[in-house]
């Protein structure tokens, strides 16, 4: 009984702390900020990649509006509020609140009537499910009789253990992650962005009449107009190597870091692109389109999926005005990874699948079967799973048949075994965290030093999988690990798996290993 008691005060004091933890994200950063009559401080500056001029903003009072040409918008909370295509760059959205008891309750009656059907089917006793799930008879019993409502992890390992083919992980959402849908891209060419060290920067793209009537003549020049003009394809290549190196600091730093300079590189390759001829105009398309997919992939490591969407919209946009059209299928990978993080297992396998029909590039194919093979582990079909992640190493093992070698390379670059990786994942989404834990404890060395983006995202789920099987000693012993990692990549695709950690391991808030590891989960997440 006293098992019993612990086990359900420790599930009690996770579900506080996610509360707590959510009403302290649900903070709007524009707390405290000035209104339009405000002149703008001298430690704000914001520009406009859009022509010649970049404003002062220690003279700039908030309620000029003056004749135009490339300018800042330094706005206040009120008016950042009401505008719809404001990008964030540094905060993500605030939560939506969870629904009424009404469907709750009936969610947790229907699961729990699920689980004793799929329980008693396969003639396992509570008490033996109890202990191949490491949760006590007493917390099984309440979850199947709808007096509380079971994890997705859980559901998982009972799933996994009963052979129900994912019908019992279907049941159980979080239902915490809200999302809103991205807006249509805007055909806009001017592009604000406002960059503060205090309180937060921030991007928006807008339509050349609208920058018109707002106007910016206070300022000083940064020169004319980008001209494509460089001799022997100067441009092209040192922009190729900037790509490189963002990439790098993409890894070891957080996005706030990396997207600012990302969209004025893509901003000024674009213009470039539009003023040249021949294959320096597709050249120029082709990488500049990269730096908007990578603007993307960073706009969702920063919490923001409606601005990382927008990027990737643009970064097709841009490919296609260089002549690639095979861009597009990998824009439906990219959006399958948004749908995997929203925990939404069909969306995942629908836009993984539409991304690999027609002539498609082998590795985009590739990348397009491993998401949907996540996308069925997410759902709890071993079967498919492992079917979908044979075909996706096939193709990612086929020589390169890209149109222009010399463009980077899409997806990873970290990872010497992304299929296996990928299946070290999938399992620990199948309920299966003993078979992922012994997957990426081989993968994981081999990952460079230097890559800690990519070694916080997989470390973290190898520390999840061991705390899922009790092992806590060892769970806390790889999350101690990766403190440096994951205080300088500001990951908040990394966060979830986090708060998926720190919930696992509240059950066991008696042990000293993890009242010592407590602190670094709750100072990444709060």
């Amino acid at each position: 009984m006293d098992d019993v008691i612990q086990r359900t005060r420790a599930e009690d004091v996770s579900c506080a702390l996610s509360r707590e933890m959510r009403k302290t994200a649900g903070k709007h950063e524009d707390d405290g900020t000035a209104d339009c009559s405000t002149p703008v401080s001298a430690s704000s500056c914001g520009f406009a990649l859009t022509g010649c001029q970049f404003m002062t903003p220690s003279v700039v009072n908030r309620r000029v509006r003056l004749p135009m040409r490339g300018f800042a918008v330094l706005d206040c909370a009120k008016c950042r509020g009401a505008s719809t295509a404001r990008r964030h760059l540094t905060s993500p959205p605030p939560r939506a609140s969870g629904n009424g008891e009404g469907p709750v309750a009936d969610s947790r009656a229907q699961f729990g009537a699920e689980l004793r059907r799929w329980r008693t089917g396969a003639g396992v006793s509570l008490a033996d499910l109890a202990v191949v799930v490491h949760y006590s008879k007493g917390y099984l019993s309440k979850i199947e009789n709808g007096l509380k409502q079971a994890h997705p992890d859980l559901a998982r390992r009972c799933d996994a253990e009963l052979g129900a083919g994912g019908r019992l992980a279907s049941l159980a959402k979080t239902g915490e992650h809200r999302t809103e849908r991205a807006d249509e891209a805007d055909d806009g060419e001017a592009w604000i962005v406002n960059l503060d060290g205090r309180d937060g920067s921030w991007f928006r793209p807008m339509g050349r009449r609208e920058a018109i009537a707002l106007g910016a003549g206070l300022g000083f020049s940064v020169g004319a107009p980008a001209l494509a003009r460089s001799a022997g394809g100067t441009a092209l290549s040192v922009f190729r190597l900037q790509f490189d190196q963002m990439r790098a600091l993409g890894q070891a730093a957080s996005p706030g870091a990396v997207i600012p300079t990302v969209i004025a590189q893509t901003h000024t390759l674009r213009e470039l692109a539009r003023q040249a001829v021949g294959r320096d105009h597709s050249e120029l398309f082709l990488l500049a389109s990269r730096f908007a997919e990578y603007a993307g992939w960073m706009a969702q490591e920063n919490g923001d999926e409606r601005a990382s969407l927008w990027w990737t919209d643009q970064a097709v946009r841009m490919a296609e005005s260089g002549g690639d059209r095979h861009l597009a299928r990998y824009a439906l990978v990219r959006k399958a990874v948004v749908a995997l993080y929203q925990e939404d297992a069909g969306k995942t396998i629908a836009l993984s699948r539409e991304a690999q029909a027609g002539p498609t590039p082998a590795r985009i194919q590739g990348l397009a079967a491993q998401l949907e093979a996540q996308g069925h582990a997410l759902a709890g079909d071993y079967e498919s799973c492992m079917r979908v992640l044979d075909r996706a190493r096939s193709l990612l093992v086929m020589p390169d048949d890209r149109g222009d070698s010399a463009l980077p390379v899409l997806g990873a670059m970290h990872i010497e075994d992304p299929v296996a990786m990928a299946a070290g994942w999938c399992l620990l989404d199948l309920g299966r965290p003993r078979e992922a834990a012994a997957v990426l404890d081989r993968q994981l060395p081999t990952v460079p030093e230097h890559a800690l983006r990519t070694r916080a995202r997989y470390g973290v789920r190898r520390a999840l999988a061991y705390a899922m099987q009790n092992e806590v000693e060892r769970a806390c012993e790889i999350t101690a690990e990766l403190q440096g990692p994951l205080q300088a990549i500001g990951s908040a695709t990394v966060a979830q798996d986090l708060r998926r950690l720190r919930r696992t391991l509240a059950r066991f808030h008696g042990n000293k290993s993890v009242r010592n590891i407590y602190p670094l989960l709750t100072g990444q997440l709060d």
